[in-house]
């Protein structure tokens, strides 16, 4: 990666119709570009098309990129960059669900109405996934397969605290927080179905306990619990 005052000159440069300068800036974060990317892997889409539209986003950050704005390029172009591949996954309908997926998406649906038929209420967590011999992590996924993937941001007309809200400690640390999905993913099953469910599937704390059968004050007992450990890990 560039110096920051590097950055700046080059930005100017590019601005004023430099093509090598914008070429540069490119190649110097083009590892920005690869972690952002990798969140994106498996979404039916070649690695190298969206390394162009991450290379996309940040051309269209170098061009918009002005220094009054008072914070560092590479934090100015995350949301760009992330912005550019999202766009493409929404407006060209690109993010595809696998046979086995809506196939097991559709069965806990049937098991999901069946039991709420036989019981009166609506199955667990748990249940939903003993009954279909899958992990409750994978469960949760299959059940909003046909969800867009949410960001770690929340969208500009949200209220709710997103969970790099939750975590950050200064705005400079965005690029690592971006990696946060790593830590995500070494969590115990129970603490990481938690994070997904409230955090990856939008559900509120009452929703959850009610898919975990528990109650919603040990939700939010344990999500604190979960969202300090995280950030003793950022």
């Amino acid at each position: 990666m560039l110096e920051h005052e590097e950055t700046l000159i080059l930005i100017k440069k590019a601005q004023t119709g430099d093509g090598n300068a914008k070429g540069l800036l490119v190649e110097h974060n083009m590892p920005l570009i690869k972690s952002i990317v990798k969140r994106y892997i498996g979404r039916m889409i070649e690695y190298d098309d969206l390394i162009q539209l991450g290379s996309l986003g940040l051309i269209k950050a170098i061009n918009n990129f002005n220094t009054d704005f008072g914070v560092r390029f590479s934090t100015y172009a995350v949301p760009m960059i992330a912005g550019e591949i999202k766009r493409f996954l929404r407006d060209d309908g690109s993010v595809k669900v696998s046979r086995a997926l809506k196939a097991l998406s559709q069965s806990i649906a049937q098991f999901s109405d069946d039991f709420k038929k036989r019981f009166d209420r609506d199955p667990t967590l748990e249940e939903i996934a003993a009954a279909t011999g899958v992990e409750p992590a994978e469960a949760v996924f299959a059940m909003d397969s046909s969800r867009y993937p949410l960001s770690l941001t929340p969208p500009p007309d949200s209220d709710e605290l997103s969970i790099l809200d939750r975590l950050a400690s200064n705005d400079d640390d965005i690029i690592d927080k971006m990696q946060i999905k790593e830590i995500i993913d070494g969590l115990p099953e129970r603490e990481r179905t938690i994070i997904i469910l409230r955090y990856f599937r939008d559900k509120t704390q009452t929703e959850v306990a009610r898919l975990m059968g528990v109650s919603q004050v040990q939700i939010s007992r344990l999500e604190g619990k979960i969202l300090e450990k995280l950030k003793a890990n950022i």
